[in-house]
């Protein structure tokens, strides 16, 4: 009975199950992605034969970590350890793929047991060596993303190398990478006598707490651990499952929001069956198991139909998504988050409709003729004949602003989020006091940027370069503070002018530290104190305000203490270029891009847009906008056409009094661009909400502006009448459909 009455309302129950299916496509995706970044990063560890892992303290990921290759002697004469590797990681651009993880390991260390050859050869095999060009071996998941085999070559950034095998770990994020030689990564990553981590193996597991006690005296400013807790402390997978969240929350809400309009508009169309039902017997709790159990009924389908689209999406942009570990098939992890997020949709989406159904009377039900609640409806004071119809359906135009609201608040406070941090990042190239800004070219990650302090010195020189300063960023994690971005800038220099000093003095020599105003409320630090940043202790000297939120919540160290703490000794992340003639601006970047290939220049104001971080994020964003708005649209074009439905009588009353076909739609277009323009409008409330919940917490005050950008409001605003009329177009169509006579035959 339940599958014949979803199959007697084909519309209704095909847009309902679209809207879940999306909603359920998009966390099958998110949390593949999320699993496997979560899985690789511990396969990096757990899957080798390492006892103990030492690496920087505080480091936001590995790659960010850096530490003296020559420290493996020392390690090495202790008497409990067996061996040691040096491993470097970073991220590069490789063909089509945007991201590319690059790990460096030394040929025939332990650490590489688990990259199992599956076509040609390893690394340490004399065959690797004998061709021209760098080995490097790849995983056999990005070896067919790309196309590539044994014997074809490989270009990562500006250097290629050729592939001698093609290996498997069973990780995903491996499999999605590949290996060099410890060297030659140094050399990509610009990492030269640095590794990210040391993996230890020790002659017998019960010297671990002896080796750690030791280590942890003879470098303190190091971090030793067990190799799981070393990967527990990554937190990049930490972020991807806290998106996932976010991302299933939001389609629970939409989609149960949409699914509990459907099901309530079910109960009005069905008042009379429903009276009948009762008055030959059926009990309050068996109407309410009906309704109950039709609803769990299309949350499965709708998520046996997002769990495909989800695959089918993983196995479409492999080449995206398999550098992160995404598998084309959805982990046991990501089944049960489905199987759950199905769940509560079907309980959010059924339990009130279903409450509804089993609260009607018998008598009052069979005397129901449709059009809504029934009963006499009090006017709303304003409004034409479009307000006075959604007014009198008001639960249906609750839920459905409310799903409105939901979408476009989501889609308006992210954009106003992206939109931030790239106005915010924005300040840094033009802050620094010059009219060009340089960054490593070819670069996956432009917090990996390396350019090396000569091509600064040769850019400098140039005649119409009046001066050239090096920057240094690098991000740490502190116990009071998640993020603490600090920036290494040469005392005197131009690039420092901007850090205004309201406390103490400014930054004059190495082991000083100047923090912004925001920084020291939130970690309650004053100037005289010490920070300990990756292992280094620093004096705060000084406490400077900008205005921009990212930089008040870092701090300013010279270029050399920053080029201590990322382990790339005279290198930096970019460089700020001050002319002799601001107007030549445009024909200095042409003229350093073909001069200096290892670079990518600039102007300062359009440097943020270039980032590919920036890109790479406006990408995921629009992708998750796109799935948003598709489930509000879904949301929007059911409750019409239940609207429809329900007021046949009333459009073949109209039709017989000479209505014609176009005045029919546009009576329902006008409903349906109404409710997206109030739905954006109440969006637009959520959105604002969004914006200011940013600004309540310390560390992020000022990341963005307080007030949602006008631009960003429009969009908005635009976007949800587009809703509107999107949602419209069928049910008016079918509106204009009905015959006058067939349409008053209706019950």
């Amino acid at each position: 009975m339940i599958l014949k009455n979803l199959l007697r309302r084909k519309g209704r129950t095909l847009l309902t199950v679209l809207g879940i299916g999306v909603g359920v496509m998009a966390i099958v995706i998110l949390g593949s992605l999320a699993e496997g970044i979560s899985a690789g990063y511990d396969s990096i560890v757990t899957g080798g034969k390492a006892d103990l892992v030492l690496t920087q303290p505080d480091i936001v990921d590995v790659s960010l970590s850096g530490i003296d290759q020559d420290l493996e002697i020392q390690l090495l004469n202790m008497s409990e350890i067996a061996d040691v590797v040096g491993m470097v990681q970073g991220i590069v651009a490789a063909g089509d793929a945007p991201y590319f993880f690059i790990f460096g390991y030394p040929p025939g260390s332990f650490m590489l047991d688990r990259f199992r050859i599956q076509e040609g050869v390893g690394l340490d095999s004399p065959e690797a060596h004998t061709g021209r060009g760098a080995p490097i071996i790849i995983g056999r998941a990005i070896a067919e993303a790309l196309d590539k085999e044994v014997g074809d070559t490989l270009r990562l950034t500006s250097t290629t190398y050729r592939i001698v095998g093609i290996y498997e770990t069973g990780s995903g994020f491996e499999d999605g990478g590949g290996v060099l030689a410890l060297e030659e990564a140094q050399v990509l990553l610009g990492r030269q006598r640095q590794v990210g981590a040391f993996y230890i193996l020790l002659k017998d597991p019960a010297y671990r707490d002896r080796v750690i006690e030791r280590a942890s005296r003879i470098w303190p400013d190091l971090s030793i651990t067990t190799a799981s807790d070393f990967a527990d402390q990554q937190i990049i997978g930490e972020s991807m499952d806290v998106m996932v969240a976010l991302l299933g929350g939001m389609a629970i809400v939409i989609g149960g929001v949409g699914m509990a309009n459907a099901q309530l508009m079910a109960v009005y169309e069905r008042t009379r069956e429903i009276g009948v039902l009762r008055a030959v017997g059926w009990s309050s709790r068996r109407v309410l198991t009906m309704i109950f159990q039709e609803s769990m009924v299309l949350s499965s389908i709708g998520g046996g139909l997002g769990l495909i689209l989800g695959m089918l999406s993983l196995r479409i942009l492999r080449i995206y998504l398999v550098v992160y570990g995404a598998s084309p098939q959805p982990t046991p992890k990501t089944l049960l988050t489905t199987v759950l997020v199905v769940a509560v949709l079907g309980f959010v989406g059924g339990i009130y409709p279903a409450w509804r159904a089993a609260r009607l009377q018998p008598v009052e039900a069979l005397r129901y003729e449709g059009g809504g609640s029934g009963g006499t409806q009090r006017k709303f004071p304003i409004g034409g004949m479009a307000m006075q119809s959604l007014w009198q359906r008001r639960i249906r135009t609750l839920l459905t602003l409310a799903a409105i609201g939901l979408t476009i608040g989501s889609v308006a406070g992210m954009q106003a989020s992206v939109s931030g941090m790239v106005a915010s990042i924005g300040t840094l190239p033009v802050g620094s006091g010059g009219e060009i800004f340089l960054r490593q070219a070819n670069v996956a990650d432009t917090s990996q940027s390396v350019i090396d302090e000569r091509v600064t010195g040769q850019i400098a020189a140039l005649p119409e370069v009046r001066s050239a300063a090096g920057i240094v960023l690098s991000i740490v994690s502190l116990p009071d503070s998640a993020f603490f971005i600090v920036q290494g800038l040469e005392p005197g220099e131009f690039a420092i002018s901007r850090f205004t000093i309201v406390e103490g003095s400014p930054l004059r020599t190495n082991h000083q530290i100047i923090i912004g105003a925001n920084a020291a409320r939130a970690l309650d630090k004053t100037v005289g104190d010490s920070l300990d940043l990756g292992g280094s202790r620093f004096k705060i000297v000084g406490i400077y305000e900008t205005g921009i939120g990212w930089v008040d919540i870092g701090g300013v160290v010279t270029v050399r203490d920053a080029q201590v703490l990322t382990g790339k000794p005279r290198k930096v992340t970019m460089t700020s270029v001050k002319l002799v003639n601001p107007a030549e601006a445009e024909a200095v970047v042409e003229r350093i891009n073909s001069q200096f290939p290892d670079v990518h220049a600039s102007l300062s104001g359009e440097f943020a847009d270039q980032m590919p971080d920036i890109q790479a994020t406006n990408a995921m964003l629009g992708s998750v906008s796109f799935m948003a708005v598709l489930i509000g649209g879904i949301g929007v074009a059911n409750t019409m056409l239940m609207a429809v439905m329900e007021r046949t009588r009333e459009i073949g009353t109209l039709r017989a009094l000479g209505w014609r076909r176009r005045a029919v739609l546009g009576m329902i277009l006008k409903e349906s661009l109404l409710l997206g323009l109030l739905g954006g409008g109440l969006g637009l409330i959520i959105a604002q909400l969004m914006v200011a919940a940013v600004g309540l917490s310390e560390s992020t005050a000022g990341l963005m502006s307080p007030i949602l950008p006008i631009a960003i409001a429009l969009q908005a605003l635009l976007l949800s009448v587009a809703l509107g009329a999107l949602g419209g177009i069928y049910p008016s169509i079918r509106a204009t459909r009905m015959r006058p006579v067939e349409a008053l035959r209706y019950e």
